[in-house]
């Protein structure tokens, strides 16, 4: 059967590209409705195994088929499953010779210019199996004149019976042959919500019970979807947006402007028939057999409407009541009340209040409104936005619980994401946020987009911590996408930050508790030219306590931010992390069988731990290498921040060779724009400033901007650690054996790999290191002058070009050697067990202060507590230290003899000004001296 014509695909699940469910999956639903997936228990009467399922209409019978280069799609080309019944092989069928009444035939003269219709299934011998002598009746999932008008005009083009004109006998008693399950309400404008409508038809019962009293009768039952207008699609107008068809129930007005804006694209789906003589001779009681027939069609109406127009993504009454009613949140209102001394109503109250407080409010026409209102904004302050790698995730998203997890660089990161998912026809996730963003009315328009809000601490509200979790569980069993970041907060010094687990152990509980729909974490890198918290960033760096957010600052930078140019942004989406195989490599021992709430099994820890560090780790592997990357490279790397233009091309250029000779991994992405075009861009965008010169131009950055240009060197840092490790090597030693600089980079790697998030073992990362020699030898960095030590390399001597590049290359790393120094000088200092981890991490912070006062300065996170802590803590891991008795930091010889291979590293007068400065507690043990400079003196001359 060929596609819709004029309609695009649209994902059939909140998770993007769940397979669509078979006829099997259709009694699997509760009394009301609801999926039965969100934790009701709906007794004894939800059962409607012994009723047969109703045939699902082709395209659902099918699982979606998406297509590498465009938006997910659906198999609109298997043919519909047998009727209920048996029916013989007979022509076509006739247009019935009766005609509708004389109303029908006047207003649907009125309607049919406004009308255009898609008619599914579209080929006249697919209507075969209704031509066999017995009646027709047409099932609606709504009562309505406009529903009636378009199911006779879709039946008169079809050629089926008029639903209009009554069946033999007229056993509904009503001068028709179709019934609805539920009645449209008539209040107001249809605008507003209402009461609940009616959903128990009468009608079918009276079908029914005209079975029970006719043992001839036997009436095939034909469900019929109508919609008009499908879900809102980037060609949309915004009025038809608004008025296009969603899961809400409106009124005559609405319905009527629907009409008006979106009737030419109507589509109307009839299902394979039922026959209800079957599920008469169930032997059911009547009532059963009407409440369980109302089901099963209510649940394909939801599977079809899903399929159509999308997942109910505006179910946050829904999701409350349900989080409410779980077991674990009944027990934490109980336990609240007992804590208060309150009753159960109150703190139920309570609960209800921190659910509503956190829930997203997910809304089509909020969003499409968005998107207008957003396009014009970055077509404004950006030069595009690029997205790469798309199309392998919806190639491995379908049947899977999709978690976005991207990095955290900026606030735009929330809009970005939903947006660029938003037009290229994915919906958007659900994203997890700080309740900071909750400013009035921009609180309320992200919601509207998709954001749930979480406070900065859980901690000592039990009550709040029981609501949250059991939202994130209902998110994730019920198939809806999430985005959050598991760094907990934007990164000020452009790395990765180490991650907080919370939100990834929710999810990982919540998958265990319920493991039927398999979770894939989708990394996403997001990399910019030119922040708009910048300067914002900088102040924090200098110690400036962070601006609260408020509604005002938000619209006083609004003039600011349109006036400004912030380059082009990139959006890579990384290798996606399947959770199941991160279970059967973490955790073995799990069977696959769901895990109660209550437990805590021993592997959860350092699962979660692993999925944390794995998710980083390929967040860097689709790192994107911009001209600002690489400018911030070269610039920053010398004592003025400033270049000669050709030593600045040089330079760019090489670190573009190195990209490409030695690749990260698939998922880099660097610019493909030559030297010169990088630095005509970085002076557009304000970022470089050119000092012509008779000599030759000179390129600059002012102090301001170096700072926050460090921001976009450590962005990249990562893809040059092997090079800039061998730099850094022979910035002090001018000749060096190959075996001894792969022997110092193995031991050094543990804690590169710690800060860096590198993918790869000690062996691979000895093994790049050699990679990236030849790159040096061939570029002329680097000689081999020997084939000892696997063959002694050597650089030129004196201040020349190749000497002048490999200190740009070397600069960033060198600083990381320089802290983990001080933090072994300030250790030995002191002495085996005098100093706790804190205590440590506040006086290496203070040394490495002082270190920047006093000689260069360095850049922000040079002295940042978090990686003096990161450092300390693979100390730890590898036992290097260790705490003792009185949980003070011991150590023995090994901290000295990994303390000698840093002398290869940095030069004689450095390690003395670090261990000068190192603060002495006046703990200094005798037998742990400070770390002796003249044990290698000898050696370093020869090298030197």
């Amino acid at each position: 059967m060929a596609r819709m014509p004029n309609r695009s695909p649209t994902p059939t699940q909140t998770s993007l590209f769940e397979p669509a469910p078979g006829p099997e999956d259709l009694s699997n639903v509760p009394a009301d409705g609801a999926p039965a997936d969100v934790g009701a228990d709906p007794g004894p009467a939800a059962d409607a195994s012994e009723l047969p399922p109703l045939p699902l209409p082709a395209f659902l019978d099918a699982a979606p088929s998406p297509e590498p280069e465009s938006e997910a799609t659906f198999d609109f080309d298997q043919e519909a499953p047998a009727a209920a019944a048996p029916a013989a092989e007979a022509p076509a069928v006739a247009p019935a010779k009766t005609k509708p009444p004389l109303w029908a035939r006047v207003l649907g003269w009125l309607a049919d210019p406004w009308l255009k219709l898609d008619i599914e299934p579209d080929q006249p011998e697919q209507f075969h199996q209704l031509d066999d002598g017995r009646p027709v009746c047409y099932v609606l999932e709504d009562y309505g004149l406009s529903n009636a008008l378009i199911l006779q005009r879709a039946c008169r083009e079809a050629g089926l019976p008029s639903p209009l004109q009554p069946m033999a006998g007229d056993p509904l008693g009503r001068k028709r042959a179709y019934v609805a399950l539920s009645r449209r309400r008539a209040n107001a404008l249809g605008l507003l919500p209402g009461p609940e409508h009616k959903t128990h038809s009468g009608s079918l019962a009276r079908l029914l019970q005209a079975h029970r009293e006719d043992a001839s009768l036997d009436v095939q039952l034909v469900p019929v979807s109508i919609f008009v207008g499908q879900a809102p699609n980037r060609s949309s107008g915004w009025f038809s947006v608004l008025f296009s068809e969603n899961w809400t129930i409106v009124g005559r007005f609405r319905r009527l402007l629907a009409i008006l804006l979106n009737g030419r694209d109507t589509l109307v789906q009839f299902a394979p028939p039922v026959s209800l003589r079957g599920i008469i001779n169930e032997g059911l009681p009547p009532e059963r057999t009407v409440r369980k027939l109302s089901r099963v069609l209510r649940t394909h109406f939801r599977r079809l409407r899903e399929v159509v127009v999308g997942p109910d993504l505006s179910t946050r009454r829904m999701l409350v009541d349900s989080v409410l009613a779980s077991a674990s949140v009944r027990d934490a209102i109980a336990d609240q009340a007992r804590r208060d001394k309150s009753t159960p109503e109150a703190a139920w109250q309570k609960a209800q209040g921190f659910a509503y407080e956190i829930a997203a409010d997910y809304s089509h026409p909020a969003v499409r409104s968005l998107s207008y209102m957003l396009t014009p904004i970055w077509n404004r302050i950006y030069r595009g936005v690029l997205v790469h790698h798309l199309d392998g995730f919806k190639q491995d998203a379908p049947g899977h619980e999709v978690v976005y997890v991207p990095t955290h660089r900026s606030h735009m990161d929330y809009l970005l994401l939903s947006y660029l998912l938003y037009t290229h026809g994915i919906v958007p996730p659900h994203i997890f946020a700080g309740i900071n963003l909750n400013l009035p009315v921009v609180g309320t328009i992200l919601r509207k987009g998709g954001a749930f809000f979480a406070r900065r601490s859980f901690k000592g509200n039990a009550l709040y911590s029981a609501v949250f979790r059991e939202y994130m569980a209902q998110l994730v069993s019920g198939g809806y996408s999430i985005e959050y970041f598991i760094e907990g907060g934007r990164s000020r010094t452009g790395r990765l930050l180490q991650p907080k687990g919370g939100s990834l152990a929710m999810t990982v509980r919540a998958y265990l508790r319920q493991p039927t729909r398999p979770v894939l974490f989708q990394p996403v890198y997001i990399g910019y030219e030119k922040l708009m918290e910048g300067s914002s960033y900088q102040d924090e760096l200098t110690g400036k306590p962070k601006p609260k957010e408020s509604i005002w600052s938000l619209l006083g930078g609004i003039p600011k931010v349109l006036r400004s140019n912030y380059g082009q942004v990139v959006v890579n989406f990384g290798e996606r992390i399947r959770l199941d195989d991160m279970l059967a490599r973490h955790a073995p021992e799990w069977d696959g069988t769901a895990v109660p709430e209550d437990d805590k099994p021993a592997w959860l820890g350092s699962t979660v731990d692993a999925l944390a560090q794995q998710i980083q780790v390929n967040c860097n592997r689709a790192a994107d290498v911009n001209p600002i990357n690489l400018l911030a490279l070269a610039l920053l790397s010398t004592p003025k921040h400033a270049m000669g233009e050709a030593d600045l091309l040089a330079q760019i250029a090489l670190s573009k060779v190195l990209l490409s000779e030695v690749p990260y991994s698939d998922h880099v992405t660097v610019t493909p724009h030559t030297p010169r075009e990088i630095v005509a861009h970085g002076e557009e965008i304000g970022t470089l400033t050119r000092i012509a010169h008779p000599l030759g131009d000179v390129l600059t950055v002012d102090a301001e901007n170096a700072v926050l240009l460090s921001y976009f060197r450590n962005n990249v840092l990562h893809l040059f650690t092997a090079s800039a490790w061998i730099a850094v090597c022979f910035l002090n030693n001018r000749r060096m054996g190959r075996l001894q600089l792969q022997r110092i980079g193995r031991t050094l790697y543990p804690f590169l790999q710690a800060e860096l998030f590198l993918p790869w073992d000690e062996e691979t990362f000895a093994a790049r290191i050699d990679a990236t020699i030849e790159v040096f030898i061939r570029e002329g960095l680097l000689q081999q002058v020997s084939d000892d030590d696997g063959g002694i390399l050597a650089r030129s001597a004196g201040q020349t070009d190749e000497v002048f590049r490999l200190r740009a290359l070397g600069h960033a790393l060198q600083q990381a050697f320089e802290r983990y120094y001080i933090a072994i000088s300030v250790l030995v200092k002191n002495g085996s067990g005098a100093l706790g981890a804190g205590e440590l991490e506040t006086l290496c912070q203070q040394a490495a202060q002082r270190l920047s006062l006093l000689y260069a300065p360095a850049a922000p996170e040079f002295f940042d507590k978090g990686l003096f802590r990161g450092f300390i803590q693979k100390l730890r891991e590898m036992r290097l230290v260790w705490p003792d008795e009185n949980s003070k930091l011991a150590f023995d010889d090994r901290l000295n003899a990994w303390a000698k291979d840093a002398r290869v590293v940095l030069g004689r007068e450095l390690r003395h000004t670090i261990e000068k400065i190192s603060p002495d507690t006046g703990r200094v043990t005798a037998e742990f001296p400070a770390i002796d400079v003249q044990a290698n003196a000898g050696e370093e001359k020869g090298s030197e």
